[in-house]
């Protein structure tokens, strides 16, 4: 097998013009190949050994080639590629470390980093040149998500178990500076173990501003199974009733724990306990709108 081969089974069947001329192929031979339908011309500076529609990974490659050896899918393209669920985008994000000084092509996003290339891009291999999971999940975060999708990423990565709450506070500080970065350490923290303290200091805010009545905290219940559960917060209403509400420490759950929570909330309600739930993002980022709604279901405020 010839390094020409090799090569074009490592990029998926694609090879820029600057590489056929390093393996001595002139674009006259190409033309022939292009004239007999053997490969098709992708973009001005990439052609591929096959015809037909380009694979995902196939898209990601052209991107990288066009844009030269300094370049890597980064964002959300990054993310999906080295394994994060239920986050893809169709267009392809590229990220060079020098001028954009090359052709725009349709369906590929160019961006360029001033941030160190060595740092951002994962140790070589034979494989896409793709920027590391940390750090393309928290630049996209931190200037192209908006607010709750930039927590809820950082959540799901952690989720997904394709990195840590301490993996990612590492790449904050890498990363100075870096957009957002105080609310994401807090996130990180609450994701890390502290979800149920950091909430409680935001429940106990948002009382005080709002003028609601504290709740009172972890009071132990029996489910309708028999098992006993620590509740949030509670508030007795004016009728007699118990409103309960449940802050969830996640920001993009999975299913099973989604269910799981679902569950929980059903089984822990009575006739005369209605249990209704937000997330520690509303708690901290929405608290006008969360206290509004408790205000409506009858909780009693500070004075009452």
């Amino acid at each position: 097998m010839s390094d020409l081969t090799r090569l074009l089974d490592r990029q998926a069947g694609l090879v820029a013009r600057r590489q056929l001329s390093e393996h001595g192929v002139h674009w006259d031979d190409v033309r022939t190949h292009l004239r007999a339908h053997r490969c098709v011309v992708r973009s001005p500076r990439v052609v591929s050994t096959f015809t037909g529609e380009l694979t995902v990974v196939q898209r990601r490659w052209l991107g990288v080639l066009h844009a030269g050896p300094r370049s890597m899918v980064g964002g959300l393209t990054a993310a999906e590629h080295l394994g994060l669920r239920r986050w893809g985008r169709d267009d392809v994000t590229v990220l060079v470390d020098d001028e954009l000084a090359f052709e725009p092509v349709e369906g590929i996003d160019f961006f360029r980093s001033r941030r160190s290339f060595e740092l951002l891009a994962r140790p070589a291999s034979d494989g896409l040149p793709t920027c590391r999971l940390e750090p393309a999940v928290l630049m996209w975060a931190g200037y192209d998500a908006t607010p709750r999708a930039a927590h809820a990423i950082l959540a799901a990565a952690v989720q997904q178990r394709l990195t840590t709450p301490a993996q990612l506070l590492r790449w904050v500080d890498l990363l100075r500076p870096l957009r957002r970065a105080p609310a994401f350490r807090a996130t990180l923290r609450d994701i890390a173990g502290g979800a149920q303290s950091g909430a409680e200091l935001d429940v106990a805010r948002m009382c005080r501003r709002f003028g609601i009545r504290p709740p009172d905290r972890q009071r132990p219940r029996l489910d309708r199974a028999g098992r006993r559960r620590f509740t949030d917060c509670e508030w007795e209403l004016a009728d007699g009733s118990t409103l309960v509400l449940e802050v969830d420490g996640s920001f993009h759950m999975e299913v099973e724990h989604w269910g799981a929570d679902k569950k929980r909330s059903r089984r822990l309600t009575t006739r005369h306990r209605t249990v209704v739930g937000c997330t520690a993002y509303e708690v901290r980022h929405e608290p006008e709108e969360v206290a509004r709604d408790l205000l409506s279901l009858g909780v009693p405020a500070a004075c009452a």
